[in-house]
Protein backbone atom coordinates (compact mmCIF):
# COMPACT_ATOMS: atom_id res chain seq x y z
CA UNK A 1 0.00 0.00 0.00
CA UNK A 2 1.17 3.42 -1.10
CA UNK A 3 2.15 6.40 1.10
CA UNK A 4 -1.15 8.76 -0.14
CA UNK A 5 -3.51 7.14 2.05
CA UNK A 6 -3.75 7.22 6.05
CA UNK A 7 -6.65 6.43 7.74
CA UNK A 8 -6.18 10.15 10.22
CA UNK A 9 -7.29 11.75 7.18
CA UNK A 10 -11.00 11.46 7.80
CA UNK A 11 -10.82 11.36 11.80
CA UNK A 12 -12.77 14.34 11.81
CA UNK A 13 -14.60 14.52 8.42
CA UNK A 14 -17.10 12.11 8.96
CA UNK A 15 -15.27 8.81 10.46
CA UNK A 16 -15.55 7.90 14.08
CA UNK A 17 -13.49 5.57 15.88
CA UNK A 18 -15.94 2.64 15.24
CA UNK A 19 -14.97 2.98 11.09
CA UNK A 20 -11.34 2.98 11.53
CA UNK A 21 -11.79 0.00 13.50
CA UNK A 22 -13.37 -2.19 11.39
CA UNK A 23 -11.23 -1.04 8.55
CA UNK A 24 -8.04 -2.41 10.75
CA UNK A 25 -9.94 -5.56 11.52
CA UNK A 26 -7.95 -7.64 9.45
CA UNK A 27 -5.33 -9.72 10.24
CA UNK A 28 -3.36 -8.10 7.42
CA UNK A 29 -1.89 -4.21 7.58
CA UNK A 30 -3.31 -1.38 5.52
CA UNK A 31 -0.72 0.45 5.26
CA UNK A 32 2.76 -0.73 4.52
CA UNK A 33 5.53 -1.87 7.61
CA UNK A 34 8.17 -0.37 6.20
CA UNK A 35 9.13 3.27 7.60
CA UNK A 36 8.85 6.63 6.09
CA UNK A 37 11.67 7.12 3.45
CA UNK A 38 11.72 10.71 4.10
CA UNK A 39 11.81 10.34 8.32
CA UNK A 40 13.90 7.22 7.94
CA UNK A 41 16.79 9.52 5.98
CA UNK A 42 16.24 12.61 8.54
CA UNK A 43 16.12 11.09 11.49
CA UNK A 44 19.57 9.07 10.27
CA UNK A 45 21.97 12.12 12.06
CA UNK A 46 20.16 12.47 14.89
CA UNK A 47 21.46 10.86 18.53
CA UNK A 48 18.51 8.60 19.84
CA UNK A 49 16.33 9.41 22.69
CA UNK A 50 12.75 10.18 23.61
CA UNK A 51 10.25 9.43 20.30
CA UNK A 52 6.66 10.49 20.45
CA UNK A 53 4.66 9.51 16.97
CA UNK A 54 1.40 11.08 17.08
CA UNK A 55 -1.20 9.27 15.40
CA UNK A 56 0.94 6.57 14.14
CA UNK A 57 -1.73 4.17 12.82
CA UNK A 58 -0.46 0.26 12.75
CA UNK A 59 2.86 1.63 14.58
CA UNK A 60 4.97 1.06 11.34
CA UNK A 61 7.15 3.92 11.86
CA UNK A 62 7.02 3.73 15.92
CA UNK A 63 8.61 0.34 15.38
CA UNK A 64 11.25 1.57 12.98
CA UNK A 65 12.62 4.32 15.32
CA UNK A 66 12.39 1.78 18.75
CA UNK A 67 14.79 -0.35 16.15
CA UNK A 68 17.06 2.75 16.03
CA UNK A 69 17.53 2.96 19.22
CA UNK A 70 14.71 5.32 20.56
CA UNK A 71 12.76 5.18 23.40
CA UNK A 72 9.31 5.39 21.42
CA UNK A 73 5.79 6.29 22.08
CA UNK A 74 3.48 5.51 19.56
CA UNK A 75 -0.65 6.87 19.78
CA UNK A 76 -3.73 6.70 18.06
CA UNK A 77 -7.18 6.83 18.54
CA UNK A 78 -8.06 3.42 16.91
CA UNK A 79 -7.36 0.40 19.68
CA UNK A 80 -7.46 -1.97 16.69
CA UNK A 81 -4.38 0.07 15.36
CA UNK A 82 -2.81 0.00 18.38
CA UNK A 83 -3.38 -3.94 18.85
CA UNK A 84 -1.79 -4.23 15.11
CA UNK A 85 0.94 -1.99 16.49
CA UNK A 86 1.73 -4.02 19.36
CA UNK A 87 1.68 -6.98 17.29
CA UNK A 88 4.35 -5.87 14.50
CA UNK A 89 6.51 -4.68 17.37
CA UNK A 90 6.43 -8.00 19.16
CA UNK A 91 7.40 -9.49 15.78
CA UNK A 92 10.01 -7.23 15.00
CA UNK A 93 11.76 -7.44 18.60
CA UNK A 94 11.52 -4.00 20.06
CA UNK A 95 9.42 -2.55 22.79
CA UNK A 96 7.07 0.24 22.26
CA UNK A 97 4.78 2.37 24.51
CA UNK A 98 1.29 2.25 23.01
CA UNK A 99 -1.45 4.65 24.15
CA UNK A 100 -4.96 4.74 22.46
CA UNK A 101 -5.98 8.00 22.70
CA UNK A 102 -7.12 11.10 20.22
CA UNK A 103 -4.85 13.69 19.14
CA UNK A 104 -7.04 16.43 20.13
CA UNK A 105 -8.17 14.90 23.89
CA UNK A 106 -4.63 13.51 24.85
CA UNK A 107 -2.02 16.01 26.44
CA UNK A 108 1.18 14.75 25.66
CA UNK A 109 4.24 14.79 28.62
CA UNK A 110 5.75 18.42 28.05
CA UNK A 111 9.20 19.04 27.11
CA UNK A 112 10.53 15.45 27.37
CA UNK A 113 10.52 14.18 23.90
CA UNK A 114 14.08 14.38 21.86
CA UNK A 115 12.07 13.49 18.80
CA UNK A 116 8.12 14.31 17.51
CA UNK A 117 6.75 13.32 14.51
CA UNK A 118 3.43 13.82 12.97
CA UNK A 119 2.87 12.17 9.53
CA UNK A 120 0.20 12.19 7.00
CA UNK A 121 -2.45 13.95 9.78
CA UNK A 122 -4.71 15.48 7.86
CA UNK A 123 -7.70 17.64 10.12
CA UNK A 124 -9.15 20.73 9.53
CA UNK A 125 -6.46 23.80 9.85
CA UNK A 126 -7.90 24.82 13.48
CA UNK A 127 -7.79 21.26 15.05
CA UNK A 128 -4.36 20.39 13.24
CA UNK A 129 -3.13 23.34 14.94
CA UNK A 130 -4.07 22.24 18.53
CA UNK A 131 -2.19 18.96 17.54
CA UNK A 132 1.23 20.70 16.76
CA UNK A 133 0.64 22.97 19.52
CA UNK A 134 0.45 19.61 21.67
CA UNK A 135 3.64 18.22 19.49
CA UNK A 136 5.89 21.87 20.04
CA UNK A 137 4.70 21.30 23.76
CA UNK A 138 6.07 17.94 24.19
CA UNK A 139 9.62 19.03 22.93
CA UNK A 140 12.63 18.80 25.01
CA UNK A 141 15.39 21.30 24.85
CA UNK A 142 17.48 20.02 21.58
CA UNK A 143 13.92 18.12 20.36
CA UNK A 144 12.93 17.68 16.75
CA UNK A 145 9.42 18.17 15.37
CA UNK A 146 8.80 16.54 12.04
CA UNK A 147 5.72 17.50 10.22
CA UNK A 148 4.79 16.10 6.57
CA UNK A 149 1.38 15.48 4.81
CA UNK A 150 0.00 15.91 1.83
CA UNK A 151 0.45 19.94 0.34
CA UNK A 152 -2.75 21.40 -0.82
CA UNK A 153 -1.06 21.53 -4.14
CA UNK A 154 -1.42 17.92 -4.48
CA UNK A 155 -4.71 18.70 -5.49
CA UNK A 156 -3.74 19.66 -8.62
CA UNK A 157 -0.40 18.92 -8.96
CA UNK A 158 0.08 15.74 -7.25
CA UNK A 159 -1.20 12.42 -6.92
CA UNK A 160 -3.62 10.60 -4.61
CA UNK A 161 -4.36 12.25 -0.65
CA UNK A 162 -7.91 13.56 0.28
CA UNK A 163 -9.64 15.95 -2.12
CA UNK A 164 -10.92 17.89 0.64
CA UNK A 165 -8.71 21.36 0.29
CA UNK A 166 -9.58 22.08 4.16
CA UNK A 167 -7.36 18.63 5.91
CA UNK A 168 -4.52 20.00 3.14
CA UNK A 169 -1.68 22.32 4.03
CA UNK A 170 1.38 24.07 3.25
CA UNK A 171 4.75 24.31 4.99
CA UNK A 172 3.92 28.05 5.59
CA UNK A 173 0.41 26.51 7.34
CA UNK A 174 2.52 24.62 9.72
CA UNK A 175 5.07 27.01 10.49
CA UNK A 176 2.72 29.58 11.31
CA UNK A 177 1.87 27.18 14.38
CA UNK A 178 5.55 26.82 15.60
CA UNK A 179 6.31 29.38 17.84
CA UNK A 180 9.57 29.29 19.75
CA UNK A 181 10.92 26.78 17.68
CA UNK A 182 13.59 26.74 14.80
CA UNK A 183 12.75 26.03 11.62
CA UNK A 184 15.38 24.05 10.02
CA UNK A 185 13.71 22.79 6.32
CA UNK A 186 9.96 24.14 5.82
CA UNK A 187 9.10 23.18 2.16
CA UNK A 188 7.07 21.14 -0.67
CA UNK A 189 8.48 17.71 -1.61
CA UNK A 190 7.91 15.15 -4.35
CA UNK A 191 7.03 11.70 -3.52
CA UNK A 192 7.50 8.84 -6.28
CA UNK A 193 3.85 6.61 -5.79
CA UNK A 194 4.20 3.35 -7.41
CA UNK A 195 1.23 2.01 -9.31
CA UNK A 196 0.74 -0.93 -11.17
CA UNK A 197 1.54 0.51 -14.58
CA UNK A 198 3.93 2.68 -14.07
CA UNK A 199 4.28 5.55 -11.18
CA UNK A 200 2.92 8.92 -10.27
CA UNK A 201 4.00 11.71 -8.03
CA UNK A 202 2.72 13.00 -4.90
CA UNK A 203 3.20 16.25 -3.33
CA UNK A 204 4.09 16.91 0.43
CA UNK A 205 4.72 19.45 2.97
CA UNK A 206 7.46 18.93 4.90
CA UNK A 207 8.61 20.87 8.17
CA UNK A 208 11.51 20.07 10.25
CA UNK A 209 11.69 22.33 13.43
CA UNK A 210 14.15 22.76 16.56
CA UNK A 211 13.70 23.86 19.86
CA UNK A 212 16.83 25.11 21.59
CA UNK A 213 16.12 26.41 24.52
Amino acid sequence: MTEHKRPESSVRKGFAREDWNARYAGSELIWSAQPNRLLVSEVAGLEPGRALDLACGEGRNAVWLAEQGWRTTGLDFSDVAIEKAARLGTSRGVDVDWVVADVLEHVPERGVFDLVVVLYLQLPHDELAQALHAATGALAAGGTLFVLGHDTTNLTDGYGGPRDPSVLFTPEDVVAELDGLTIERAEKVRRAVPLDDGEATAVDAFVRARRHC
